[in-house]
């Protein structure tokens, strides 16, 4: 003969038919019976002691906060809670309101928690749920998951590429440097071929103000304002862009005067 199951059926009601809760649960059991059970602070039964918890009610707020932590408390590691609700409300506000049951259930602890499938124009339903089968204190190990090593699958048979295959015979060849110039070097001082020094550009620049060697070597100035440099020097003057000298010497460039500023 199967042991009977230990149920406990609550209700906010005065009187519960004991038909009532043989509707709800079918498991066989002689079930015990607790009406007005919201105005309860502590439910007459030892801690896990019982496998199945009926509530029925036509309220939404039964049970209470309190109330769902002590049927937890009653309730065996895996028992089972069933709430029963006969809804004075329209159908629509339904599913808001087993809803709102849910959150409850979930906040008190429980899990598994399985929403009724309503038909139409039905109030009434079942909302069922279970508590964690862990007790409280328990502990776990956590096994950390181990770490797989990334292995790359090389195909033999896939071609590859040789780098060197990718140059060009140009590519190849050694880069020819340009010769290196010594302007200064010479009895003349000019620009070599291949100047890189700025000489080439600065003899250029002078070529362009049109000034004559005369006025290179032995520069002279009417208004005395010649070797002063841009700022002091007329429209027509024909030092204009070289730097400032004195009269009489031979104008040179400085050594950074066509560097960059930045």
């Amino acid at each position: 003969m199967a042991a009977k199951n230990t149920v406990l059926a609550l209700s906010d009601d005065v009187i519960l038919p004991m038909t009532s809760v043989f509707d709800v649960i079918t498991e066989p059991c002689d079930p015990l019976i607790v009406t007005q059970a919201s105005s309860l602070s502590k439910l007459p039964l030892e801690s896990s002691s019982l496998d199945f918890v009926v509530s029925i009610s036509k309220s939404v707020d039964f049970p209470n906060d309190h109330l769902f932590g002590e049927i937890s408390r009653v309730l065996k590691p895996g028992g089972k809670i069933l709430l029963s609700n006969t809804l004075q409300s329209v159908p629509s506000e339904t599913n808001k309101v087993i809803s709102a049951i849910e959150r409850k259930l979930l906040l008190a602890g429980f899990v598994s928690v399985e929403k009724p499938e309503l038909l139409t124009g039905v109030q009434s339903f079942v909302v069922k749920a279970m508590k964690p089968s862990w007790k409280v204190g328990s502990s776990f190990s956590i096994k950390k998951p181990v770490k797989s090593v990334l292995k790359i699958q090389m195909d033999d048979d896939d071609d590859l590429i040789d780098e060197d295959s990718l140059l060009t015979e140009e590519d190849l060849k050694k880069p020819q440097l340009p010769p290196v110039g010594d302007c200064e070097v010479g009895i003349t001082k000019k620009a070599c071929k291949n100047c890189t020094c700025g000489r080439a550009e600065a003899e250029e620049k002078v070529e362009k103000l049109g000034l004559t060697m005369d006025q290179i070597e032995n520069p002279q100035s009417a208004c005395g304002s010649c070797g002063l440099g841009d700022a002091f020097r007329c429209g027509t003057c024909p030092y204009k862009g070289l730097p400032p000298f004195k009269l009489g010497d031979k104008v040179t460039l400085s050594g950074n005067f066509l560097a960059a500023d930045i």
